[in-house]
């Protein structure tokens, strides 16, 4: 069952980053974005508050820096891919 909250989490998180940074993804590539995402924020997080509590909790703190994380993400994408923001009209 906890995989399945990590993917729909993830799914979530990941569109919402790409939504910020102004990107069109499709569902598996918003999963990956927030579970990859999530992987990066965790890393970040011990690196600010020295604990790495926030990779085992499911809490608001550990969706603020899986967004974080799947902000950097997309913007490593954007940098890469030359892709900088949709444009709709």
């Amino acid at each position: 069952m906890s995989i399945l909250i990590a993917i729909i989490l993830g799914a979530l998180v990941g569109w919402i980053a790409s939504a910020i940074m102004g990107r069109d993804e499709g569902i598996i590539a918003s999963i990956v974005i927030g579970v990859v995402g999530s992987i990066i924020g965790s890393f970040i997080s011990m690196l600010f508050t020295g604990s790495d509590q926030s990779a085992l909790a499911l809490s608001w703190s550990s969706l603020l820096w899986s967004l974080v994380g799947a902000v950097i993400l997309v913007a490593i994408m954007n940098a890469f891919s030359g892709r900088r923001h949709i444009n709709r009209v």
